[in-house]
Formats: structure tokens, sequence, C-alpha cells
């Protein structure tokens, strides 16, 4: 017995109870899947979130949604932004007329040459092209400033129209490469637009256009004059310079300025030299929009440049003296770069200034009875 007693024993020690190993090994594999199950979970969990995100990122969230948003969203990273070309303001101040009456004011002759004329329900192109001005808006006293000679460089005339304030006027060449999409620019950018006239400048000439002379006959000189108003549109009238010329003669001019009178056209004339002009005499008898500046603002006086002879002008149009009609002028400027900048910034000072109201050249123009009769025809040219 005491042989079977220890055989027992052993027997027990080798081999252990079926229901101890199986909840051994029940605990080991609950172990393993335990650990398992946390790994998978923490990794099936990053990346939900992570998928989350994503479609938060890309879905747009309307206004409902917004709120359920958590605080906590990282903020999405900076757009780089491109640099864009310069973009034009809004088109600012023009008539906006029906395309049947822009059309009405062009007439194609038989060489087909595009000019302009008055319309025939009497809009006049002066008038039509022109930026629209209150005269009752703003200080009383005006100042203006007109570019002229603009297309020799073409650099300069890119950032004349690009920078300079809507309120300055710009006079082209004639001659100037690709005008009608440069005067269409110029007005995109809000200014007001003129042609330059030219009489006896050889450097006219050069591009192939022929000036007005002295020595031609009327027909010669008209249709010179004619070949310069076809290279463009949607422009108020012609500039002329350089007064004392032969050319310049009232015989000379009579018939040119007839012609702008019946095409509805009108006329800028720099003369720095006091007292009246044969120009004016003309334009008044005939009917023709007019204007004269005799402050060209390029002479270096006292140093100052351009700027300093602007600020001079400003300061003679903005002083008051009792019983006296409020002043206007304008002065005249070349496109040259430097003188570009200066003003951009001159006028950016002018801002806040409420003495004097800046306004385009058709502010400065009169019009006298014959001109005022050709307005007339058609009463809406009378409203600014």
């Amino acid at each position: 017995m005491a042989r079977s007693g220890q055989s027992g024993d052993v027997t027990a020690k080798r081999r252990p109870a079926r229901r101890g190993l199986v909840a051994a090994y029940l605990f080991v594999f609950a172990l393993i899947a335990a650990s398992t199950g946390m790994v998978f979970g923490y990794l099936l969990d990053g990346q939900a979130t992570r998928v989350v995100d994503g479609v938060v990122a890309a879905s747009p969230v309307n206004s409902a949604s917004a709120a359920a948003v958590p605080a906590t969203l990282a903020e999405p990273a900076p757009i780089q932004a491109l640099s864009l070309p310069v973009r034009p303001p809004p088109s600012l101040g023009f008539r906006k007329l029906p395309p049947e009456e822009a059309a009405a004011m062009i007439e194609i002759t038989a060489d087909g040459l595009r000019l302009p004329r008055v319309s025939p329900s009497g809009w006049m192109p002066w008038i039509a092209n022109a930026r629209r001005f209150d005269p009752s808006a703003g200080a009383p006293t005006r100042l203006g400033l007109l570019m002229i000679n603009v297309g020799l460089n073409e650099q300069a005339m890119r950032k004349a129209i690009e920078e300079l304030p809507p309120e300055v006027s710009l006079a082209f060449l004639p001659g100037t490469p690709d005008l009608p999409r440069w005067l269409q620019q110029a007005r995109t950018f809000g200014h007001e637009t003129y042609l330059m006239l030219p009489t006896d400048d050889p450097a006219v000439g050069e591009r192939g256009l022929r000036p007005i002379e002295a020595t031609a006959d009327a027909a010669e000189n008209l249709k010179r004059m004619r070949s310069i108003l076809a290279r463009g549109e949607g422009y108020v009238g012609l500039v002329i310079a350089a007064p004392g010329r032969a050319a310049l003669a009232e015989t000379v001019l009579r018939p040119l300025v007839k012609e702008l009178a019946d095409r509805g056209l009108a006329l800028i004339e720099i003369n720095p030299m006091p007292g009246p002009a044969s120009i004016q005499r003309l334009t008044e008898e005939l009917g023709v929009g007019y204007a004269r500046s005799t402050d060209v603002l390029d002479y270096k006086l006292a140093g100052d440049g351009v700027v300093g002879n602007l600020d001079r002008l400003a300061a003679w149009v903005a002083e008051s003296v009792p019983d006296r009609a409020p002043r206007h002028a304008f002065g005249v400027v070349q496109p040259d770069e430097e003188a570009i900048v200066a003003l951009r910034g001159w006028y950016k000072g002018q801002e806040t200034r409420t003495d004097v109201s800046m306004v385009p050249i058709i502010g400065h123009f009169e019009c006298r009875d014959a001109c005022m009769a050709r307005m007339r025809a058609q009463p809406a040219q009378l409203r600014p």
C-alpha cells in the first residue's frame, strides 16, 4: 500500500489536473488578445482621426454645421498668392450710350477712314467721350493736369496710364503704334484722351504722318488732319501746341477749326503767351469747345520741378478774393517717368483737400453761344 501510495503521489505531480491546465491556457490567450486589441485599436483610432480630418478639410462647411466643428482643429496652411498683373479700376465717369448711338458718331469715308462726327440725334464726340463732370460738386475752384505727347516711350506711356490718377487727362501722339488699343486702355483706367495735332513737327512726320503746314493749301491740310483723326476713336478732341509758327496763322487754322466744329470735337491750345489768341476767337465764332493752358509745368523754376510748379498753380487757384469768380486752371506736363512718380505722390497728398477740386480737362472747357446752340440739339449733353 505504501508503494502504491507513493506511486500515486508521483503521478499527481507529473500530470496536473485538466481544469487547471485549461485555465492557464485561457489566461495566456486573454493576455495576448487584450494586448493585440489595444495596439490595433490605437492604430485604428489614429487612422480614423486622419480620415475624418481629411473629410472636414475637403468638404464645404455650411453655416449650420460650422458650429459643430471643434474649435481645436488645426488652422489650414497659408496659401501663397501668385502675383497678378496690374488690373484697372472700374471704368470711371464715362457715359454709356446705346451701341447704335455710339456707332452713329462714326463716319466711314469713301477711302475707308473712320472719322468722328456729330450723330443724327445731335450727340457730339467731345461730350460723349469726356468724363462726366458735375460743376456743382466739390469746391468751385478747379485744378487739372494734362499730360501731352504720350506715346514717345512705351514704358512711360504704360506707367502714365496705369499709375496716374484718373483725373489726369492724356494727349497721345497720333503716330503712336497700336494707338486704338492704348486709347482704350487709357479709358479703361479712367483717363480722358486727346490727340496731338502736329504742326511743322519733323518727328511726327517720320512716323508716316504729315504735319499741318502754312505752305500747304487748305485742302491738303484738311486731308492731313483727317488722317490724324482716323488714327483712333473715343477721344475728346485735339491739342495744338507750338504757338507763333506760321502754320498757326488764322488763314491756315480757320478751315481746320471749322472741320472740328462740324465733327463735334473740342480743341485745347497750349499757349504760355498772354492775351487772347486767334484760335480762341475762331472757336468762339464757329462753336467749338475750347480750353487753354498757359502753365507748362516742366520748366525747372526755383529748383522745385514739376511738383513745385503744380503747388504754385494750386495755390493760385485756391486763392480767395472777395467779389471774384472762383478760379480754374490746368497745367501741362511731358510723359517723363520721374515726373509720373512725383505726380502720383502729389495727387495722393491732395486727397483730403477741400479748397480745390481735382477735375479732368472737361471741367476747364468754355462753350460760348455758338457752341451752346450745338449742345442744345441733344439736351442730354447739357446734363453733368
